[in-house]
């Protein structure tokens, strides 16, 4: 008699089959649709000193912030109207990786800019619909940002007409000017 590998008293080949029946009797409840996070648009590399590049990436490429070095190409325009400041309304140009432009704070802005992009995010993702605003005008003045930020196309609208639209407006200070509302 050949000698049989056992898995809690049953041969591999049974436990097998037991497990893929059971597999097959749960799929109606893993049926709903499970939301794939966003491809990264750039193949990730291994960080560690000296490493080579295996294609597959650390824990924080996947997870946490992007390093700023993965993207080369970021280059933003930024166009701010209406603030009633002929200093403020004119049309800036961002550089990041390396830092540059005629933009009044690249660093500043680029720092900012990596700090709040996380893979799997719109970093400049609109204030949804549906969301609960406060009825507070900040000021008529609007931006539109235009380019490529982390491998991906931008087209972003900001303007201050209620809480929601301030807010969102305040945590991209430095890319967009400081108000004074």
């Amino acid at each position: 008699m050949p000698y049989r590998r056992t898995y809690a008293g049953k041969s591999l080949l049974a436990a097998a089959a037991t497990a893929a029946v059971s597999l097959v009797c749960a799929a109606p409840a893993l049926a709903a649709p499970i939301p794939l996070p966003i491809p990264l648009p750039i193949p990730l590399a291994d960080q560690r000193p000296g490493g080579t590049d295996t294609g597959i990436g650390t824990a924080d490429d996947l997870f946490g912030t992007l390093p700023a070095h993965h993207a080369a190409a970021d280059h933003l325009t930024v166009s701010v109207r209406d603030s009633g400041s002929r200093a403020t309304d004119r049309t800036y140009e961002l550089r990041c990786h390396p830092d540059g432009g005629n933009h009044p704070d690249a660093k500043a802005a680029c720092d900012k800019l990596d700090g709040m992009t996380q893979w799997g995010r719109d970093t400049f993702a609109a204030v949804r619909p549906d969301a609960v605003c406060t009825a507070i005008y900040g000021s008529a003045v609007t931006a539109h940002v235009t380019g490529t930020w982390a491998g991906r196309p931008v087209d972003a609208h900001f303007r201050r007409t209620n809480g929601c639209e301030i807010e969102r407006w305040r945590r991209f200070v430095p890319l967009l000017p400081r108000t004074t509302s």
